[in-house]
């Protein structure tokens, strides 16, 4: 099963966020045991490096040893601006998920990805979901 990661889960990960920890770092344990079933969107890099300063390389380079990245573009940029969705960033993952193939993004934000094409699950749901 393909999906997307939303930025949230690689930082609750990378922050080591106590309340969400175990239910992202289990998304990313799944997707490094599934190379290439998990893709992040091109600008997730660029918002993780920023809010991991000062180095957040050492990170991104391991997630790239699994994660894909869609490709995306104008027309990817264009198809997210036409989304019924509030937050534009949200869009622009919806549209890298799309591109991806993705069933899912998995996100915590769960209510920005209601009037998502691509569904959005909680790292719980989807940890309990691929367990099964």
């Amino acid at each position: 099963m393909k999906v997307l990661l939303d930025t949230d889960i690689l930082l609750d990960v990378a922050l080591r966020r106590a309340e969400f920890f175990e239910d992202s770092a289990a998304v990313l344990h799944w997707a490094e045991s599934e190379p290439g079933q998990a893709a992040v969107a091109w600008h997730s890099l660029s918002n993780i490096s920023y809010l991991l300063r000062p180095d957040a390389r050492p990170f991104i380079h391991d997630l790239l040893e699994f994660v894909v990245i869609p490709t995306t573009g104008t027309n990817s940029a264009q198809q997210a601006l036409r989304f019924p969705m509030k937050d534009f960033e949200d869009a622009l993952q919806a549209a890298a998920a799309l591109s991806f193939g993705a069933a899912y993004v998995v996100t915590r934000n769960m209510a920005h990805y209601r009037k998502s094409p691509v569904p959005g699950i909680s790292p719980g749901e989807f940890a309990r979901k691929v367990a099964e």
